[in-house]
């Protein structure tokens, strides 16, 4: 299966340099974050960042990179909730 990327997408990555700083790249938005994790929306899925004392240390809306220092301890992946189908999702419209 071929990854493509969707049109008007960032480009993703992630760089972890010794458990102590995170760079990524494609993030769309920050759904919540705190000293102990963080969730960020991008174009491959949902990431949540697991850690302890995390800080965003760098974060720019027009590019979509987004740096986080702190002792990075975990990194997880999981799918962008869809578009609601249906009975329920068209009430919740």
């Amino acid at each position: 299966m071929e990854n493509q990327a969707k049109p008007g997408a960032l480009p993703h990555s992630l760089t972890l340099q010794e458990r102590k700083k995170l760079s990524v790249t494609g993030v769309k938005r920050i759904i919540y974050y705190d000293e102990s994790g963080a969730q960020l929306d991008t174009d491959q899925g949902r990431l949540t960042v697991g850690g302890q004392q995390l800080q965003v240390s760098e974060l720019s809306v027009q590019t979509g990179q987004l740096e986080i220092s702190g002792l990075v301890e975990s990194l997880q992946y999981t799918a962008a909730p869809g578009p609601r189908t249906g009975l329920f999702g068209r009430l919740g419209r």
